[in-house]
């Protein structure tokens, strides 16, 4: 009997331990679960089809019907965000959303996105390719002052210093080719399209003090700020030239970061001067990458079709001297540095960070720019399989 009961005692002492881990479970589910603010966008999130390297399905014809062509209300002063970023200061990199960086370029100066390219000859199917996006078609700056949707127009970004606390992340699609948390994000950090729970959700953040680069893709906050899901996300050491491993994506489509491809107020409007690439989408994409890119997203093999990672510049015969000065520093680097072609979307977009400050008409000034005035410069290292 004592025997027995020994047993007995054993068995219900297994019992309570399993019930505490059932418990501990379902909160963590919970707390996944109820993602805010968006309250129900557990029910509402659907994982975009970004397809790894060899992957039958194409990110680019799944997302190109959903794709919206937005006209946002210019300079709307109800429209616009109420904090405005400090000041450049030379050499003082800020904290905060949008902060200036002082001058400091992310990663080295031999870093693909710092490569000038006004001097590399032409690839032989420039013209192939050009046709293949739409010569008629207008460059279309994706960021600005205003609001689309209640959100601001762009990709936004938060400056932090070492001692930002870091929290864990929940990768939902693609955690196998993500970099695992925990990342260094604020609770108020800006999240790409809030309030609206459709869209990329980038998620960037800039560590000031290590120099890193923290980003995520479809990024939803849980908790305020206790947890973070995401698809997919990515850390980058912005003093290397590491790259992601081939095949991988990261929060964008050809395995890139995208920091270093945003245009940004303080380099436009106040070192007035861009030396860097800028990032941009088309809609349709080759299933290839050329380098810098890691990752292809589509299932064509039409080699009429661009491949990510492709790199164009404007004519150095386009004449910018009519446009604003704010119009003319982004063509200035169009034709110096060019930009990367990083993830499929609308044709043309060319990416920047959301800030109260940009003049929106002086910005859509560059829609005058057609697919005809680029070219594209010389692609080597294709990968197809």
């Amino acid at each position: 009997m004592r025997k027995a009961g020994k047993h007995w005692d054993v068995l219900v002492l297994g019992l309570l331990a399993l019930g505490v881990i059932v418990g501990v479970m379902a909160y963590d589910r919970g707390l996944i679960a109820n993602a805010e603010p968006e309250g129900n966008a557990a029910a509402l999130y659907t994982p975009k089809e970004q397809p790894q390297a060899g992957d039958p399905v194409a990110a680019d014809e799944v997302e190109a019907p959903k794709l919206k062509t937005f006209e946002p209300q210019l300079n709307d002063p109800h429209l616009r965000q109420q904090t405005f970023p400090k000041p450049l200061e030379p050499g003082v990199v800020h904290l905060g959303n949008g902060a200036a960086l002082g001058g400091k370029r992310p990663f080295p100066s031999d870093n693909a996105w710092n490569q000038t390219v006004d001097h590399l000859p032409v690839d032989a199917l420039s013209a192939i390719y050009i046709d293949s996006i739409g010569r008629e078609k207008s460059l279309f700056p994706a960021f600005g002052s205003a609001l689309w949707e209640g959100a601001p127009v762009g990709i936004p970004y938060y400056i932090v210093s070492k001692d930002q606390p870091k929290v864990p992340i929940h990768y939902e699609a693609y955690g196998h080719e993500s970099d695992p948390g925990p990342y260094p994000i604020p609770p108020d950090a800006q999240i790409e399209g809030h309030p609206g729970t459709e869209g990329d959700r980038h998620v960037i953040i800039v560590d000031r003090d290590n120099w890193k680069l923290y980003e995520l893709f479809r990024a939803f906050k849980v908790a305020d700020g206790q947890l973070w899901r995401a698809e997919s996300g990515a850390i980058f050491s912005m003093a290397t030239n590491d790259k992601r491993t081939e095949g991988w994506t990261s929060a964008d489509a050809a395995g890139l970061p995208i920091f270093p491809g945003l245009v940004r107020y303080d380099e436009v409007m106040e070192l007035k001067e861009i030396k860097h690439a800028l990032r941009f989408t088309i809609s349709k994409t080759r299933r290839a990458y050329v380098p810098p890119a890691s990752h292809w997203a589509s299932r064509s093999d039409n080699p009429r079709l661009p491949p990510l990672g492709m790199r164009v510049r404007l004519k150095a015969s386009f004449d910018i001297s009519s446009f604003p000065p704010e119009a003319q520093v982004i063509l200035t680097c169009l034709k110096k540095y060019g930009m990367i072609l990083a993830d499929n979307g609308s044709d043309w977009y060319v990416t920047g960070a959301p800030d109260p400050r940009w003049d929106d008409d002086a910005i859509h000034s560059i829609k005058k720019v057609k697919g005809s005035d680029f070219e594209v410069i010389q692609m080597e290292g294709m990968v197809t399989e």
